[in-house]
């Protein structure tokens, strides 16, 4: 009878002990995958239910924003209730608000793929915006922002050609050109809610 105690006993702290490896191997490969989350993959998760989020941009902007989409490099929000997309580079965000469950919600695994809109480089965008002629508002990291139309955009940079807000690209209303890197983008707002790619 006491044979079977003591088996029995050790069969118990050999299964506590498996089990107390096991959760630690568990929380060893949770630390491990989280440590290869990025900013990308988390908003990824964020998008899938468009939540609200306070983003705070290079330049000091603070917008209540919406996440609509999200690209490869860049995100696309609406905020403060303006329609208008707003679309920031992921190097210009500062830093982000969600409620709690939202930001432990971005930590689940397998977020959903966005398919091509998620591999659509801010390049890619703004090279399209370009092509349709779609007017634009350039908050850059410092300066004040400037409205125009984008005449095309490089590997690095766009060429703004600078008008009044509400007046289409023509020549005569054209009062200026500037060549802005991506690296000192803020933000960019699409103006017309038609052109939004």
């Amino acid at each position: 009878m006491e044979w079977e105690h003591l088996f029995d006993d050790l069969e118990g702290q050999l299964a506590a002990e498996w089990e107390a490896e096991r959760a630690a191997l568990d929380a060893e490969s949770e630390r491990l995958r989280i440590s290869k989350l990025t900013l990308h993959d988390r908003l990824r998760a964020m998008s899938a239910t468009e939540g609200r989020m306070m983003l705070e941009l290079a330049g000091g902007e603070r917008w209540d924003a919406v996440l609509r989409v999200v690209g490869a490099d860049w995100v696309g929000v609406s905020a403060g209730g303006d329609s208008r997309m707003r679309i920031a580079p992921l190097d210009a965000i500062e830093s982000l608000a969600v409620d709690h469950g939202t930001l432990l919600a971005s930590l689940s695994p397998g977020a959903p793929d966005s398919g091509l809109r998620g591999r659509m480089t801010l390049g890619f965008v703004l090279r399209d915006l370009a092509r349709r002629r779609v007017p634009v508002t350039v908050g850059r990291r410092s300066g004040d922002p400037q409205h125009g139309t984008i005449d095309r955009a490089g590997a690095d940079h766009l060429d703004l050609a600078l008008h009044d807000p509400h007046e289409p690209r023509r020549v005569r209303s054209v009062r200026g050109f500037r060549s802005i890197p991506f690296v000192s983008l803020s933000w960019v707002r699409v103006e017309d809610v038609s052109g939004v790619v």
